[in-house]
């Protein structure tokens, strides 16, 4: 599974419980690395205010800023680049676009589908889904192989889990918040 050594290492995603701590985890974050908005709880004029308010944080520390929602919407958000499901990335736009995989099938659609790189998880058990069954190393190792594209462990991840996977690439709610 190839690495491409243009795209940052560590990638914050936002999420309803983390967002009284995004502002000191952005600018705690080493620069240039990378942050990916979510918030999915937020109604649509209330989303927008908080990426704003964040991305401007962001970008003053050169993280990529990244959009969970479609390509119209990152171009119009002002994004670098729209992170969903393999299906949903549409068509280049001029944003990178960031898959989301949970299986092989997954990593497949996202290979074929030109994704610039690929969220695998969940990698270990994580709160964005309590009880929920996670991949574990050896089958996150056995998917990224898979994959054509750079790989970003997502799920359960610290500092510490991925040093021991020996994985440069990793993403994190709670891990980074």
């Amino acid at each position: 599974m190839p690495q491409d050594q243009t795209l940052p290492d560590l990638w914050l995603l936002s999420d309803g419980r983390n967002d009284d701590k995004l502002e000191t985890a952005l600018a705690a974050m080493p620069r240039g690395n990378a942050f990916v908005f979510r918030h999915y709880h937020l109604a649509a004029g209330e989303r927008r205010k908080r990426f704003d308010e964040l991305a401007e944080i962001a970008r003053s520390r050169d993280h990529l800023t990244v959009l969970s929602g479609d390509a119209e919407q990152g171009i119009e958000w002002g994004a670098d680049g729209i992170y969903g499901p393999p299906t949903n990335l549409g068509k280049r736009e001029g944003l990178m676009r960031f898959a989301t995989a949970h299986s092989a099938r997954e990593v497949l659609l996202a290979n074929r589908n030109g994704a610039d790189a690929l969220f695998l998880s969940p990698v270990f058990p994580t709160r964005s889904h309590p009880g929920g069954a996670c991949l574990g190393v050896s089958l996150f190792r056995e998917l990224a192989a898979r994959s054509q594209i750079p790989v970003i462990a997502l799920g359960g991840m610290t500092a510490t889990r991925a040093k021991e996977m020996n994985w440069p690439r990793w993403a994190a709610i709670d891990g980074l918040s």
